[in-house]
């Protein structure tokens, strides 16, 4: 039987599930944690996946090639969440660590930055008020100011002013803003790497860092006429608009995702 031709952008979702099934062997499924598998929480560390999510991906990752979660957390934050999963592979910190095959590798480059890090930390907490969430995760520092929206100002004023005296990348998000080491690291660019031998992908994302991923799905169907990736957005009242005008679809909630998937799997 002849192969599907692939939908033109936005597909719709009958042919995009049908050209990944037919793709299944050659296609790798990328997830964000945070708005996309668990519900935003005002505690970064309350964060859990909707009760469907572990079982939905293990059996998305029996179907195709490969299924991978991108980021902000640390691995070591993923692994307690998805521990029981044994075919997903785990990117924290935009990529500047990678679980596979069992152990942890971390970028290198970014290794002599952790005492930077820890530094910054500890300073935030002193020098922020006392409502700003300073979250340290080893190889990056992010300063939540959700439970304290009035204060995103003096947070950003801070967190800019950190980043230009000791060299740092900045990163905003919904509600916070993060440091990271001077690595050249980003989730479009463990997108653009971990589509290299894919026919197709797929990206789900709520956030502003999440359209570089977006983008790399684009560039990689740009120079392979061959390839076919779907960008899905995930609502949220904050940085909502802009994520889904940028992918070819959007769900409501880490809920819709979870169903989304399990409907999809039956193309199988």
């Amino acid at each position: 039987m002849a192969e599907t031709q692939r939908p033109i952008h936005p597909p719709s979702i009958a042919d995009a599930w049908a050209v990944t099934a037919e793709r299944a062997a050659e296609t790798t499924f990328f997830f964000d944690f945070d708005g996309v598998l668990s519900p935003v929480t005002d505690d970064p560390d309350a964060s859990q996946p909707v009760d469907a999510v572990p079982g939905v991906l293990e059996s998305l990752a029996t179907a195709v090639r490969r299924v991978a979660i991108v980021s902000a957390r640390p691995v070591s934050f993923l692994r307690s969440r998805f521990a029981s999963l044994e075919r997903v592979d785990l990117y924290g910190l935009y990529g500047l660590e990678v679980w596979h095959d069992g152990e942890v590798v971390t970028e290198p480059a970014a290794l002599p930055w952790i005492p930077a890090m820890s530094d910054l930390a500890e300073r935030a907490k002193k020098e922020l008020p006392p409502q700003i969430l300073v979250e340290f995760k080893r190889l990056s520092v992010a300063l939540h100011y959700r439970t304290a929206p009035q204060l995103a100002g003096e947070v950003e004023r801070w967190g800019h002013e950190q980043a230009e005296r000791h060299g740092l990348k900045i990163q905003g998000g919904r509600m916070v803003i993060e440091l990271k080491p001077p690595v050249d690291q980003d989730k479009g660019m463990v997108i653009t790497e971990g589509v290299r031998n894919a026919r197709c992908a797929w990206y789900f994302g709520d956030d502003m860092s999440d359209i570089k991923a977006f983008d790399a799905l684009r560039a990689r169907e740009a120079v392979d006429p061959g390839f076919f990736g779907v960008a899905v957005a995930v609502a949220n009242p904050e940085t909502g608009a802009e994520v889904s005008s940028a992918a070819d679809l959007t769900l409501e909630s880490p809920d819709a995702v979870a169903q989304f998937l399990a409907e999809g799997l039956k193309s199988f």
